[in-house]
């Protein structure tokens, strides 16, 4: 069973800084690209930031400069650090993950973090 477990969401200070985790299990996570979307109440989900299992990184206009997308292969796990917080930041972040050479995609999904930026 697939599972995406994200951590570290929580209240935080317009200029302030968040580290997000997501821990997987059931997947060979090597060889899996790994992402994060967030979705902010009523508007869609939208893609945040990516990193292949190749360890190539790429990031919405949004949030360049300012986030850093990072996988720790040996513990499963990948990580969105994100500084300099604004207010439109505020969102459910959500982990996602599908393997780099199925023949058919595959995405799979955390069950979401709350960040909320607010002074």
């Amino acid at each position: 069973q697939v599972q995406l477990v994200e951590s570290g969401g929580g209240l935080v200070q317009p200029g302030g800084s968040l580290r997000l985790s997501c821990a997987a299990s059931g997947i060979s996570f090597s060889i899996y690209n790994m992402g994060w979307y967030r979705q902010a109440p009523g508007k869609q989900r939208e893609f945040i930031a990516t990193i292949t299992s190749g360890g190539t990184t790429n990031f919405a206009d949004s949030v360049k400069g300012r986030f850093t997308i990072s996988r720790d292969n040996a513990k499963n796990t990948v990580f969105l650090q994100m500084n300099s917080l604004k207010p439109e930041d505020t969102a459910v972040y959500y982990c996602n993950g599908y393997s780099a050479y199925a023949a058919r995609r595959i995405d799979y999904w955390g069950q979401g973090s709350q960040v909320t930026v607010s002074s």
